[in-house]
């Protein structure tokens, strides 16, 4: 049996709406949650001091969107249309593999209770900071932007 959504990519929008959020710095840098990161959002082998080009930063940013797509095609039971493939991509990209494995948004999903899996983008938009978990207005404009998308079909 075929998976739902096995042949699905990231569009160009979706692209830009990770690359909107994420940033590029060509220099690492501790993000708000203090997680050493560089390029558009990547953190899993930035160094302390490292400087990459455009060019790096375009490659690595292709590498953790494929990742991020890989989960949802692994994890999502049901058929997506483009734009719930690409907010889910920029959710994943964002809160990551395990997170998505175990939300309240993916059971909902799977049970195809679409606009209740659309009410769970909002409750993902803190970080953890010196002293607990705070809401980042950042993560709040992210996370509306995904929502609004993932709702629009």
């Amino acid at each position: 049996m075929i998976k739902p959504n096995s042949t699905k990519i990231t569009s160009k929008n979706g692209l830009e709406l990770i690359k909107k959020y994420e940033g590029l710095r060509l220099n690492a840098y501790k993000d708000p949650a203090g997680i050493l990161t560089i390029g558009y959002g990547h953190t899993k082998t930035v160094k302390p001091g490292m400087t990459i080009n455009k060019e790096m930063a375009e490659l690595l940013l292709k590498m953790d969107v494929m990742d991020a797509e890989n989960a949802v095609r692994d994890l999502v039971d049901i058929e997506l249309s483009q734009n719930q493939f690409d907010a889910l991509v920029s959710f994943v990209f964002n809160i990551g593999r395990r997170n998505f494995e175990r939300s309240t948004l993916l059971k909902r999903l799977n049970e195809n209770k679409i606009l209740e899996a659309g009410e769970e983008f909002m409750k993902w938009t803190k970080a953890r900071q010196p002293g607990g978990f705070k809401e980042l207005p950042g993560l709040v404009k992210r996370r509306a932007e995904e929502k609004a998308l993932f709702l629009s079909k």
